[in-house]
């Protein structure tokens, strides 16, 4: 199989400047090292009507081009339930009954890493599971036999993250991201996994399920985000942020890709001539502060 890096954009909404800067990085880090460069829509959750269309085409809008059909996490499912019964086999799952609230108000395990999981339904007896069972549906969660996993990052080295009992499937029954991310990634033959460094710290919980189910772990690369002017993450809300609302204040999505490839400083032009000047080396590594430019 062809290895390959990837971009993954959920449809719910449209892609943003630093949606887009992530895929022109996705792109530049998988060409530059000679692999594939492949789209999978994660339409799990939160998928909107007619946003899967627009992304594509705001991507192919700014040179981001793909090698293959794109993949869709919802033509998948036969996937991770095998995944998921492959771990339940092997003794690696249980049920879950928890709500988030409670969740959160139960007391942490001793020793465990703040924001884990406190095992709560960890070791419910089966008369236990059936009395739940009768008033709510359960999850299913990952027996992790570890509390914590290191991962090796092109751009932060190795970091060394937490991994709890992590839900796999949600109590309706839709596959969690962590589950369905690392299945897919290993039947794609995508063996680089480039994306925002606010997806650093899931990356050791994945990295270790790919262990347990004896898939490559992939090379990791976690960009910098793009902020507005208050150093938040640049959401919809921050004005003039997607290529539709660019466009419509006089900036060409040409113009767009410029100012991403200006950012990385990279040449102005099509993403194929900025491809010999780009070194991830040499990459920015503090997040990249947006202001929308003048027409």
């Amino acid at each position: 199989m062809t290895s390959a890096g990837r971009f993954a954009p959920s449809p719910s909404g449209e892609l943003h400047v630093g949606n887009l800067r992530t895929a022109v990085l996705a792109w530049l880090f998988a060409k530059s090292s000679g692999r594939d460069f492949l789209l999978r829509v994660e339409d799990l959750d939160r998928a909107r009507s007619g946003a899967e269309t627009q992304q594509l085409r705001d991507l192919e809008a700014i040179g981001v081009t793909w090698d293959a059909d794109v993949v869709r996490q919802t033509e998948r499912a036969g996937f991770y339930d095998d995944a998921i019964q492959r771990l339940a086999s092997e003794g690696l799952t249980y049920e879950c009954f928890c709500t988030r609230k409670e969740i959160q108000e139960a007391p942490s395990a001793p020793h465990a890493p703040q924001g884990a999981y406190p095992g709560t339904c960890r070791r419910l007896s089966a008369a236990e599971r059936e009395i739940r069972r009768a008033s709510r549906p359960a999850s299913i969660r990952l027996r992790s036999e570890v509390t914590e996993w290191a991962v090796e990052d092109q751009l932060h080295g190795t970091f060394v993250g937490m991994v709890d009992d992590f839900v796999l499937r949600r109590n309706d029954g839709v596959t969690a991201y962590n589950l369905a991310v690392v299945v897919d990634d290993a039947a794609q033959g995508i063996d680089q996994v480039v994306r925002g460094d606010d997806l650093l710290p899931s990356s050791p919980r994945q990295a270790y399920l790919a262990t347990l189910l004896g898939l490559p772990v992939p090379e990791y690369a976690h960009v910098p985000l793009v902020v507005n002017h208050d150093g938040v993450r640049l959401a919809k809300r921050d004005g003039a942020v997607t290529l539709d609302d660019l466009a419509a204040v006089g900036i060409p999505p040409e113009q767009v890709r410029a100012l991403i490839l200006e950012s990385l400083g990279l040449p102005a032009g099509t993403l194929q001539e900025a491809l010999p000047a780009f070194d991830p080396q040499r990459l920015p590594r503090e997040p990249w502060v947006w202001i929308t430019p003048r027409a």
